[in-house]
């Protein structure tokens, strides 16, 4: 069984490469920041609650978000493993998941701050069918229109210039000291994450010692 936490700034491929070292592994992909926008899209309670949240400015407290990982790890739908993204972002979170969870490795996406802006001031997203589209290397058929429904697409609420400059100071401020935690069990791996995402995908096989992606 792998346990894998994956790390780096937002616009760094933390879903990409998820889903890239799942898709031939058998892991489970654990998004929580999918599992929190899931909710809020479904007007469930704990959505409600988050929307409140978001609505007020402030982040989700730890609270909230240990509970929805204890949760949604207590499902043990993940028979060969894990790869979890959006979690551990501030110290405590770190010390409540490595109290409570072996982990095989963390990898730590790293990417400039000029490429991150780049990256995530170009993404869109349908708010019909939850499509997600990138400017840069992933546009759609029709400008602004999804290519599976062709509703309109829209930028993401956490995707302006203002809500970015907020993100990447709370995660240079709360979440870099985290990795520091993790380097003390020394299985932190940094990767590149500026080349194209299957280089990128190589890179943390080798890392982690994993059979190279086939095809």
């Amino acid at each position: 069984m792998r346990k894998y936490v994956i790390m780096g700034v937002q616009g760094s491929g933390k879903g990409t490469q998820s889903e890239l070292l799942c898709n031939e592994l058998n892991l489970v992909h654990i998004s929580v920041g999918d599992i929190f926008r899931w909710n809020v899209q479904n007007h469930t309670k704990l959505g409600a609650q988050v929307r409140r949240i978001m609505n007020a400015g402030d982040l989700v407290g730890d609270d909230l978000v240990e509970s929805v990982v204890r949760e949604r790890l207590d499902r043990h739908d993940w028979n060969y493993g894990f790869v979890i993204d959006g979690f551990p972002r501030n110290g405590r979170q770190a010390e409540f998941f490595m109290e409570s969870y072996d982990i095989d490795g963390v990898i730590h996406l790293e990417l400039p701050e000029d490429e991150v802006r780049r990256r995530v001031l170009s993404r869109r997203l349908c708010p019909n069918c939850g499509m997600d589209y990138n400017l840069i290397a992933d546009r759609p058929k029709q400008e602004g229109r999804c290519d599976i429904c062709g509703h309109q697409l829209i930028t993401r609420e956490d995707d302006t210039p203002e809500a970015l400059e907020s993100r990447l100071a709370d995660y240079n401020e709360k979440t870099r000291p985290v990795l520091d935690l993790f380097r003390r069990k020394e299985f932190v791996h940094d990767i590149d994450a500026r080349p194209p995402a299957e280089k990128v995908q190589a890179a943390i096989r080798d890392a982690l010692h994993l059979p190279p992606p086939r095809g």
